[in-house]
Order: structure tokens, then C-alpha cells, then sequence
């Protein structure tokens, strides 16, 4: 059975290749609290999962010491993602390319489910606009 809001392992972005390329190579802009870092590779690559997007969270550890608060603050970061992810799936298959993301939380204060889910559908918006408007080549990433 498919669940339509899941967020399964196959989804997470655990691979340090990807990291490393999405840091280095990838297109960032932010909403606050929150960063994104994204990186679109062409399906022609020969990726061989069925999967569209990948992604990841991470929050400072220099602006939290407490692992119990950026463990909290990761928990937030994934659930918003997992209840808005829907919208941009069927933007990234309809535009036929494979999404890296790695949302990283910027701000220096614990928020609120609420004051992240927004700033996660501003985000969402925000990214599906710059997918859809015919992203230079540069940040399109050709695998080898």
C-alpha cells in the first residue's frame, strides 16, 4: 500500500556523494527559519530508483548545544515536509528530472509546529517556482 504523505527510507537523502555534490554544485535561498539547498539531476542519468525527490534535514549544532532540542527541531523539519511533499512530487515527475533537497534549520530559537509548517509551505512555493521557471543550465548537474 502507497501512502501518499509517508516518507519512507527510500526518500531520505543518505548518501554522501549527494551531499557532497549538493553542497558544492547546488542552488540555496532561504525563508526563515529555514534554508534550503536543492540540486536537479536529469532522469537521463541512469539513477536506478523510482523515486523523484530526496531529502534531508539538519540543524546546527552551534546554535543548538542540546542534542534533545536539534533532535526536536529535525522531528519538526521532517513531519512538514512529510505533510506538504505531495505538491512538489508531481511537479519534479511532470517536469521529468530527479530533486536533491536538504532543509536546514538557520534560526537560534525553538519554534513552534506551527511557525515551521508555514515557513515550509512558503518555502514549497518558493522552490516549485524556481523549478518551473526553466532553471539555468548551471545548476542542472549532469551525472558522469
Amino acid at each position: 500500500m502507497n501512502k501518499k504523505n509517508g516518507y519512507p527510507s527510500t526518500e531520505k537523502l543518505k548518501s554522501r556523494k549527494a551531499m557532497e555534490l549538493l553542497f558544492s554544485a547546488g542552488k540555496s535561498f532561504s525563508v526563515f527559519p529555514l534554508k534550503v539547498f536543492y540540486t536537479i539531476i536529469p532522469t537521463d542519468a541512469n539513477i536506478p530508483t523510482k523515486v523523484f525527490v530526496n531529502a534531508g534535514v539538519g540543524v546546527s549544532a552551534r546554535n543548538f548545544k542540546k542534542a534533545v532540542s536539534r533532535n526536536r527541531i529535525k522531528r519538526l523539519l521532517r513531519e512538514a515536509y512529510r505533510t506538504q511533499k505531495h505538491a512538489l512530487q508531481i511537479h519534479v515527475e511532470e517536469k521529468n528530472f530527479h530533486l536533491s533537497i536538504f532543509f536546514l534549520f538557520i534560526g537560534k530559537e525553538l519554534v513552534t509546529q506551527a511557525e515551521i509548517s508555514s515557513a515550509m509551505t512558503k518555502l514549497m512555493v518558493k522552490l516549485m517556482g524556481k523549478l518551473g521557471d526553466g532553471e539555468p543550465q548551471s545548476t542542472i548537474i549532469k551525472s558522469e
